[in-house]
């Protein structure tokens, strides 16, 4: 009987070998080249992105289709084989679809306004804060009467606008008493009870 430890990297290494192995169907709006340095360019009518792959992996368009091949079997080959076919998956939807991550301040008082990629944000400090948003992503803020504030990030790099949301959050945690904070739109946060004077 295998111990656990191994079981889970036989897991691990199997599913991400089966991820590599599916085949990417390109949208009629988005075209794949590869550089014979193993440089993946995709273009789509939301921008361009680029990718280098390890020399193990091979990448192969095929009309409307992209494979990605490996050049074995051995367990880094099959992890590698599974991240770029993801990466790349998600390179597709990013030009043709676009990514968009909504956060919402959730305190008294708290306020955002967006200029020329500038957010202007009011989060119970004694200090505004001016956050400079990367230009590869659009941002705007909402204000709504009876409403929290909301800031909409949207950008064509999965990755970019996972990190600038994680930065935006991290100016004001979620306190878990309360629940005032910058949070994900929808987001369920657990919250705890407070201390009771009562004995």
């Amino acid at each position: 009987m295998l111990g656990g430890r191994y079981y889970a990297t036989f897991i691990k290494s199997n599913g991400m070998s089966r991820i590599g192995k599916n085949p990417i169907k390109l949208p009629s709006n988005v075209t794949v080249t590869v550089s014979d340095e193993g440089l993946v360019r995709v273009n789509g009518t939301r921008g361009t992105l680029s990718q280098l792959v390890n020399p193990a992996i091979t990448v192969k368009v095929e009309g409307d289709i992209v494979v990605l091949e490996r050049k074995s079997n051995q367990k880094a080959h099959a992890a590698l084989h599974g991240l770029y076919r993801s990466l790349l998956q998600n390179m597709v939807i990013g030009v043709s679809e676009g990514y968009q991550k909504v956060l919402e301040l959730v305190g008294v008082g708290y306020k955002a306004s967006a200029q020329d990629g500038v957010l202007e944000l009011s989060l119970g400090y004694s200090h505004g804060i001016f956050f400079v948003v990367p230009e590869e992503i659009s941002v705007r803020a909402e204000m709504i009467k009876g409403k929290n504030p909301l800031i909409y990030l949207e950008g064509i790099d999965k990755q970019l606008v996972g990190q600038v949301a994680a930065r935006l959050r991290m100016l004001r945690k979620v306190e878990p008493y309360k629940g005032k904070g910058i949070r994900f739109l929808g987001e369920h946060i657990r919250r705890k009870a407070g201390k009771s004077a009562t004995k």
